[in-house]
């Protein structure tokens, strides 16, 4: 580790420093209680069903959810994405999808395309990595079974029309997927004002949960049809092979990360007013965006709004060069290359080698910022001089 101070600038990925009150709510878990949720009648067995319990009713509360039931809990949101992709698509079924999509998304999309599961269509984005909504809308078709749309690029921070897209299609037979991992935790995010049937996120990100931690919400029309992706024990009919009919407890095979979910329950209730949380991230992503472009020669791939989310390049350094001067350098901990997302950097013009990304959060202070932007600043300025 280096001598220099850390300046943490990849909340994008997870948000850190989780606060000692989530790790000490995980420590004192394993230590007090550590037993299984749903595997036992006895005193702190049903300590960690409370747990779990508080922890679903909480989200189901943050995001309007109709109730507890629809929150599922799983290892990560690439595993909550799965889960509702695979659980509501079957043969021939014909999908539309944007361009500004992580991996967790278009992976197994790809997946089912390449096996003539099912027809995709991918819908491109803008230049600033966000998608029009109309274009969006005229691609979905009489037989589209699911429209999947980020919340937020996690490249450009672009926040994507969901709530349009979902109203538009909304009295139709084409259901609606959204990827919330950029947004949840730093804006609201409601399922009503959004008009979508299914939302993931992760909980180690905007929230402050610890890693190994997310949820799917499933509307209540669709939890008869939906269909398991994994199958193993849950703690109830153990009698039947068949997995239980009932949400949640149908997508949730063995056991649940309770030492977790104990950290993400204090996280959860740490969340400042969503309203306000917004506004700082607004502010910060202002500062971060306007100090990114006013650096001469560097180019910068964002989109004005609440997520302080920016990526750039710099002619004749590559990205993972630049992000390594910053760490060796300056101490400034950021992300080179892809960032899991195939499509947007066709639109970007940055397909060859990815961009730099600099991601803050609601703690990061003006000195932080201020540091970062003046790191750039003289790496830019040296590449100039030579």
């Amino acid at each position: 580790m280096s001598s220099l101070s850390r300046i943490y600038f990849d909340h994008a990925a997870t948000s850190w420093p989780k606060s000692d009150a989530v790790l000490d709510a995980m420590i004192d878990f394993s230590k007090r209680c550590g037993v299984a949720a749903g595997r036992g009648g006895y005193q702190a067995a049903v300590e960690a069903d409370q747990v779990v319990t508080r922890v679903r009713k909480k989200i189901a509360t943050l995001i309007d959810a109709q109730s507890a039931s629809c929150i599922s809990f799983h290892a990560n949101g690439t595993a909550a994405l799965n889960v509702a992709i695979y659980g509501m698509l079957s043969a021939d079924d014909h999908v539309v999808v944007s361009a500004a999509e992580h991996n967790s998304v278009l992976r197994p999309l790809h997946d089912l395309e390449r096996r003539g599961v099912i027809r995709l269509t991918v819908v491109p984005v803008c230049s600033d990595g966000s998608v029009d909504a109309n274009v969006f809308i005229n691609a979905v078709k009489e037989d589209t079974r699911l429209a999947v749309l980020t919340h937020a690029s996690n490249v450009t921070g672009a926040i994507q029309p969901v709530s349009t897209v979902g109203a538009a299609i909304r009295a139709t037979s084409t259901y609606m997927l959204c990827d919330a991992a950029q947004t949840f935790g730093a804006v609201p995010v409601s399922v009503d004002a959004l008009n979508v049937d299914l939302l993931a996120a992760p909980g180690h990100k905007s929230s402050g949960g610890p890693l190994g931690t997310a949820f799917l919400y499933v509307s209540p029309k669709l939890h008869h049809e939906f269909r398991p992706l994994m199958f193993g024990g849950t703690g109830s009919q153990s009698e039947s092979l068949e997995m239980p009919r009932e949400m949640p407890s149908k997508l949730e095979p063995g056991n649940l990360n309770v030492p977790a979910l104990a950290g993400w329950e204090i996280a959860l209730n740490e969340l400042v007013d969503l309203e306000i949380r917004e506004k700082q991230h607004r502010e910060i992503s202002q500062r971060l965006i306007q100090g990114l472009r006013a650096i001469s020669g560097l180019t910068v791939h964002a989109s004005d709004g609440p997520l302080p989310i920016a990526s750039a390049t710099l002619r004749g350094l590559s990205p993972s060069d630049f992000a390594a001067i910053l760490d060796a350098e300056f101490g400034v901990e950021v992300r080179a290359g892809l960032h899991c997302a195939a499509f947007i950097h066709q639109y970007l013009g940055t397909q060859r080698e990815g961009t730099v990304r600099f991601s803050g959060s609601a703690s990061t202070t003006e000195c932080e910022l201020q540091a970062v932007l003046d790191a750039v600043s003289q790496i830019v300025q040296e590449i100039s001089d030579s």
